[in-house]
């Protein structure tokens, strides 16, 4: 009998960066950050931006203008935490149902005044469905959320 996989992807970095600038780097210059060959749009990504506020969108913006949400913002506390509904399916296409949606939960503790410790749970990846198993593959994998994390962490420092 298999196990089996487990519904949640945890990651934790630490960030040669106070707590606000972690915050701030994570939140407000995300897309200065993300991972440009990680878009999902149709055309080459400009920009990624979380809208700061409860009900915000997340979402890509790319060269010729497309918008692709990616989720809403479902919690947002400076500089302690930010919760953002992952509404992408294993295709990473989006999926307008809420009820499908998977929960990505970033804290932000400090460790000293200028280090912080971002704590990632990415969790309800049961949500998705058939394609659950794929969307948590892929969180969980050597380019998911460990690769995220080590790029945000070495732009967070600079």
């Amino acid at each position: 009998m298999t196990q089996p996989a487990p519904s949640v992807v945890r990651r934790t970095i630490s960030v040669a960066a106070p707590r606000q600038r972690a915050f701030d780097v994570f939140t407000a210059s995300f897309g200065a950050w993300w991972p440009r060959d990680y878009g999902i749009g149709p055309a080459p990504m400009v920009d990624f931006i979380i809208e700061p506020k409860v009900g915000g969108r997340w979402y890509e913006l790319d060269e010729d203008g497309t918008q692709c949400d990616t989720g809403r913002v479902l919690a947002y506390e400076p500089p302690h935490r930010i919760v953002l509904a992952w509404q992408l399916n294993e295709q990473f296409q989006y999926d307008a149902d809420p009820s499908h949606a998977s929960e990505v939960e970033i804290r932000f503790v400090a460790e000293s005044p200028s280090r912080t410790r971002v704590e990632l749970e990415h969790r309800g990846l049961e949500r998705h469905g058939a394609g659950a198993d794929a969307v948590r593959a892929a969180m969980d994998a050597p380019n998911g959320w460990t690769a995220v994390l080590e790029i945000f962490a070495k732009y967070a420092a600079t």
